[in-house]
Formats: C-alpha cells, structure tokens, sequence
C-alpha cells in the first residue's frame, strides 16, 4: 500500500540549463568563499547580522516518516501566516533520522519498485517532493530545512546547489572525501556512488523536504528499489567508502578515520548543521523538539 499525502500538489524540480555551465564543486566552493561573493549569490556575513535559524537536532532518534512530515507541513503553514501577516519569522532545519520507509516523488513512476506494492517490505509514501524514489532508514541522516527563499535567493536552481554545497563540504571537511556533482542529476556523489539525495518541495518560496546522506545506511533496501530512478549508478555511505580506505591501506590504524556507528552519525550531524549555517549564513538556535 502507498500511503499519500492528503492533498496533492505538484512540485517541479528544474533541470541545470541547457545553455548554462554547472560549476564544479572546487568553484562553488571557491565563488562561497572569496570575498567579492555577490555574483554566486553566497555573501559572508558576521554572526550577530545573521538571519536565525531554529534548529530541532533529531540527529539520534528515529522518527516516523509520517510524523516528520505533517510536522514540516505544520511548519509551512505556520510561515504562511506570518508571510499574509507581513510578520518575520526565523528559518528552520531538522536533523533527524527515520525508520525504514521508501518515498516517492509526486510523478515517481512505480515500475522503479522491485516489489509488488501491496507487499512491499516497508512503509511506501507519495510524497508532493520532486524526484524518484528512495529509501530512508537507520544511520540515514535527513537535512529537512524549511526556510523562506525570499530572504536567500529565489532561485530554485540556487537552492539545490546550495543543498549539495553543503553535502560536499562535510564529506571534504569531515571525512577528506572528495565528492562531486554529476551533470543532469542531483545529489552528491563519490565516483559512481550516490551518497546525498536530494528531493524538495517549494510553497510560495518556503521549502520543505530535503536531503538525505548516507552515514552508516544498510545499503541493501536499496536492492528493492531503482534509486532516484538511475540504474546505472551505486549508491554509498560515509561507513563503507572509509572502510574501502582501510582495506586499501591494509589496516585500520594510521591516517585514516576510524569511529564506530554512533560516532560517525553525531560526527557528521554536527558537520551538516556547521556546513549549512556557513553556506545559508544563518545564525543557529537549538530548540526543543515537539515530536
């Protein structure tokens, strides 16, 4: 059974530009960084003229796809008003994970399932996200910001660069693993491993849904599936790409990172929030979570 969503709405991810030039990921990082930032829309600003960002780190719990997703939507909503009342209101990002559960996007295609729906070995939701299917779960870290564009950019090809800047800077920064873009697809990837998927949904400018990166993610529930619908491409984790470093290396003592599960999900949780305030230039506030 696929459960959906109680209203349907149609959410568009574009593609890069025909006639446009996607950077790599060394000249994001470079444009984010040099200090005339005004043409790659990211300025560096102080702490204190921040925007504030509320955060609910989630980032050691598993939580109910459903019950995170009716929460972001209680969110939007909540943005909406203050929008109609011409009222500020902080962004949001949660971090959390989820139980096992596959998701699609509003035209995902069911023939990427390779099982039957009626018996499907976990939870199926249609979603109002853009994009194909996917898999969440266990040691799966889920970046859900909800945030107003009109106070960043209101560009949507921005917005998932964005996403997959912040991606590619934790797994550099945290892990010394080199990640890159793939012309025509979204996400962050490894070689020919996908590592964040990356699936939003945009309501007058507000965004919700997000990106998911595999951290220490059992990578076989995505044998039950096409990932993101691209059959010829792998997907990976930060756990299994250090583990071929030590198997390279012949041991698991020297340069290379050693941390157990636990470790490398709160490693990498703190790396995403640092990454994303940096590259939103926004001021973060931890909250208490309601769920």
């Amino acid at each position: 059974m696929i459960f959906v969503a109680a209203t349907s709405s149609f959410s568009y991810i574009p593609p890069w530009p025909k006639n446009g030039r996607r950077p790599h990921s060394r000249e994001f990082v470079t444009l984010n960084r040099v200090s005339n930032q005004r043409e790659s829309g990211f300025l560096s600003i102080t702490q204190d003229d921040r925007r504030t960002c509320e955060l609910f780190n989630l980032s050691k719990r598993l939580v109910p796809y459903d019950d995170a997703w009716n929460w972001q939507k209680d969110i939007v909503r909540e943005k909406r008003t203050f929008i109609e009342r011409k009222e500020e209101s902080p962004d949001t990002l949660i971090v959390l994970q989820h139980h096992p559960v596959y998701t699609l996007g509003t035209g995902s295609s069911v023939g990427y399932l390779n099982f039957d729906v009626e018996d499907a070995p976990y939870e199926v939701y249609r979603t109002e996200r853009g994009g194909e299917v996917t898999y969440h779960g266990p040691g799966q870290l889920i970046m859900y910001p909800i945030i107003n564009l009109r106070n960043h950019k209101m560009d949507l090809h921005w917005y998932l660069r964005a996403l997959e800047e912040v991606a590619i800077r934790v797994l550099s920064s945290t892990f010394s693993i080199e990640a890159s873009r793939v012309d025509g697809l979204t996400g962050v990837w490894v070689g020919d491993q996908k590592l964040a998927a990356i699936g939003i949904k945009v309501s007058q400018w507000i965004t919700y849904h997000g990106l998911a990166l595999n951290v220490t993610t059992d990578l076989k529930p995505f044998d039950w599936i096409v990932p993101c619908g691209i059959r010829n491409r792998k997907v990976g984790s930060i756990k299994g790409l250090l583990e071929e470093v030590r198997l390279c290396n012949g041991s698991v003592d020297g340069d290379v990172h050693h941390f157990d599960d636990s470790q490398l999900i709160d490693i990498t949780s703190k790396s995403l929030i640092r990454e994303f305030s940096e590259v939103f230039q926004l001021k973060i506030v931890m909250k208490q979570y309601p769920i």
